[in-house]
């Protein structure tokens, strides 16, 4: 009996010693599974940012970013006829291209570049955008080196929260890098057509006047915006340019030294079912026109603007114009629609627009010249006042 008992306390041993190799062993496969699956979703899911030392990306992208000084001369006043103004730029080819905003060069009568090791040279002005707000530079390439260029990146992926990097001139500081986060992304200011097509990168990164037209890196040492505003009183709230956009501006600023846009020569804004309904008014769905610009083909057209100015919750109307419901044939019923028979037309085409004119519909045809710089187009400086941003994300009012 005694033997027996031992067996079985032998065989009941050795069953636990089997249970337990057996659980090990479906751990350790399960512990491998899992990692093949991470590894696995790892592949699948998009690379991962890199995450260089800081000081790695000052070391080697500060050679590349330029000290801009200008100056322009008003000789239609008496005094102080002369102004200076600093900014900065970056060197995106080695031959001596270099970017920055238009603000800071265009319309200036000389402009210089500092380079980081304290050379100063002339520069020329090889295009502008004032309404995008970018400007190429050339300056002299040096005749035994080339010159340091950043590497542009892809302002697609930038994301809420992510950290950026500026460097540039605040206040005349040179080679200033200041840290901070992504604070919104698409960011439209201030509401007009051309700024929908210019979404803007919000940011919490230190940006002061001087900055202007510096790059705005990721922790690659990849430029993905060229800082260009601030909100004056806020606590941090800057702007940048996507790069993207400033990608694909470069080839036309090089080869024509501007933009070459459609000119349908009106301003407006869309109003729907809401608005006539709160003004009981004999309006109908479309695009309102409320300013008829002065020698454009929309006033050669007899194209009519607003007279009467109203507010509503804060936002301003001027009643009384043309209403336009077809553009080239497609209906105007929601803002989406505006813009996207706008995106198709160019310089030459035909437009055709159905208006609500005098209480009835009309047609309207001319053609589209390129749209000249306007007054309006120039900015005057870096600053996006509290009342502009106000309106930033309604994007109603639009000009072209």
């Amino acid at each position: 009996m005694s033997i027996q008992n031992g067996n079985h306390r032998s065989h009941g041993a050795l069953a636990r010693v089997l249970l337990t190799l057996l659980g090990l062993i479906l751990i350790l496969k399960s512990g491998a599974m899992v990692r093949a699956q991470s590894a696995a979703d790892q592949q699948k899911a998009p690379k991962s940012r890199c995450a260089e030392p800081i000081p790695v990306i000052f070391e080697q992208d500060s050679p590349a970013v330029v000290y801009i000084s200008a100056t322009s001369i008003n000789p239609y006043r008496a005094s102080d006829r002369v102004e200076h103004t600093i900014g900065s730029g970056f060197i995106i080819d080695a031959e001596g291209l270099v970017l920055t905003n238009s603000h800071v060069a265009f319309g200036k009568q000389a402009l210089s570049v500092r380079l980081d090791d304290g050379t100063t040279l002339p520069a020329r002005l090889l295009g502008a955008d004032p309404i995008f707000d970018l400007a190429l530079l050339q300056i002299p390439k040096p005749e035994n080196d080339d010159l340091p260029t950043l590497s542009l990146g892809d302002s697609d992926q930038v994301r809420v929260g992510q950290e950026t990097l500026a460097l540039g001139n605040p206040l005349g500081l040179d080679q200033s890098l200041t840290r901070g986060i992504v604070s919104a992304v698409n960011r439209i200011i201030p509401s007009t057509f051309f700024s929908l097509q210019e979404p803007l990168i919000q940011v919490d990164t230190p940006i002061n006047h001087g900055n202007s037209g510096g790059p705005l890196l990721n922790r690659c040492g990849e430029v993905v915006g060229i800082t260009t505003a601030i909100v004056p009183d806020a606590q941090n709230i800057g702007f940048a340019i996507p790069i993207n956009l400033a990608k694909a501006v470069v080839p036309d600023l090089l080869k024509q030294g501007h933009l070459s846009r459609p000119w349908l020569g009106f301003h407006g804004q869309f109003i729907d079912e809401n608005l006539q309904n709160l003004l009981k008014m004999p309006l109908t769905t479309g695009f309102l026109v409320e300013v008829v610009e002065p020698g454009s083909p929309a006033e050669e057209a007899k194209l009519q603007g607003g007279d009467l100015e109203l507010t509503v919750g804060g936002d301003e109307f001027l009643l009384g114009g043309d209403i336009i419901t077809r553009l080239n044939g497609a209906e105007l019923k929601t803002q989406d629609d505006v813009l996207k028979a706008l995106n198709t037309l160019k310089v030459g085409d035909d437009v055709s627009l159905t208006v609500f004119h005098g209480g009835k519909e009309i047609t309207m045809k001319y053609s589209l010249p390129e749209r000249p710089l306007l007054p309006g187009d120039v900015q005057g400086g870096t600053v996006f006042t509290p009342a502009d941003l106000r309106r930033a994300p309604v994007a109603r009012r639009l000009r072209f």
